[in-house]
């Protein structure tokens, strides 16, 4: 195998590392059109297809839908890219894991039971081949506690530290860089470390922001409690979003996307006709409302190999 990445002068690069198709424009969509616009590469990595996910249009939801949502979403995700700007993406090759206690939670092939190491080598693959100098994926709590967003998390983590190591994986390296397989001796990979790697986050301020919001349209909420909610599930409710939200002066890095990549996100995120509804708490504010409380993503910097200065403005800060 050629390693095309090294065949051509690098250009500073981002890999998004996301779960499922829609995650991605959820949560970094109005970046990555940014990146894009600024001369940068972007990189997207999906780890399943997002075969076990709901479809939330009524009309859409029949058995034959079912059997092949992977594929309408793969089909969504291209269209979704196209309104970003992305024109490089991957799978890293998984089943969806569908959701705890589930019997597809259970499924040999979910992600939730790869084999850490294993799913870290294909990640590996794709960072050596890309050479992202930039690297976001989720928290440990994956976001909101999906198993495939907490595996991704995991796996990101790994392949992040692991990636510019020769004594991992060495059969996808070139010879001179210690390759030991058939890949060697076919050209090979090179070691890559990449500088930064961010997990994106939900920031108070925003929650607080679209919770406002939806409550002044009479509509509810998916950040507010059931109104008949008993004191145990209110207890509840307020421990999960402790794990899913953070304050905002744990953020180090706030993008601004206004203006033409928040427009390029909302357009993006409506293609995915299978998993956001009109009526969702994403959408039911529209464009004006997302202008008002989500013109910025937000990411908390775990690790850099580079010297940056708290907080950023871009996820390419230190870099030269």
């Amino acid at each position: 195998m050629t390693d095309r990445a090294a065949a051509a002068p690098h250009v500073p690069t981002l890999m998004t590392v996301h779960a499922h198709p829609d995650d991605e424009t959820i949560g970094t969509g109005g970046t990555m059109a940014k990146a894009l616009a600024e001369g940068k590469r972007v990189v997207l990595v999906t780890c399943t297809r997002g075969e076990m996910g709901e479809i939330v249009v009524p009309d859409l939801d029949t058995p034959e839908n079912h059997r092949r949502l992977g594929e309408m979403r793969a089909v969504e995700l291209e269209r979704a890219m196209a309104h970003l700007g992305v024109t490089e993406w991957e799978n890293l090759g998984y089943h969806d894991s569908d959701m705890m206690g589930r019997p597809g939670n259970l499924d040999p092939r979910s992600f939730w039971q790869a084999d850490l190491d294993e799913a870290a080598r294909r990640l590996v693959w794709f960072i050596r081949r890309y050479q992202p100098d930039v690297v976001t994926t989720y928290n440990d709590f994956g976001g909101y506690g999906h198993p495939d967003h907490i595996r991704t998390h995991d796996v990101a983590v790994r392949a992040f530290a692991r990636a510019g190591d020769a004594a991992w994986y060495p059969e996808q390296l070139s010879p001179e860089h210690g390759g030991t397989g058939p890949a060697a001796e076919d050209g090979g990979l090179a070691p890559w470390a990449p500088a930064k790697l961010y997990e994106q986050a939900i920031p108070e301020s925003t929650r607080n922001a679209m919770r406002e919001r939806l409550e002044a349209l009479g509509k509810p909420s998916f950040w507010a409690p059931p109104e008949d909610a008993t004191p145990e599930q209110l207890a509840e409710f307020e421990a999960y979003m402790k794990k899913m939200l953070v304050p905002d002066a744990s953020i180090t890095t706030w993008i601004d996307i206004s203006g033409d990549p928040l427009e390029r996100k909302w357009a993006a995120i409506q293609e995915h006709v299978t998993q956001i509804a009109a009526d969702s708490s994403f959408m039911l504010f529209g464009l004006d409302g997302w202008r008002e409380a989500w013109a910025r993503e937000a990411y908390i910097l775990r690790e850099s190999r580079v010297e940056t200065e708290r907080p950023e403005s871009d996820l390419f800060a230190g870099l030269a």
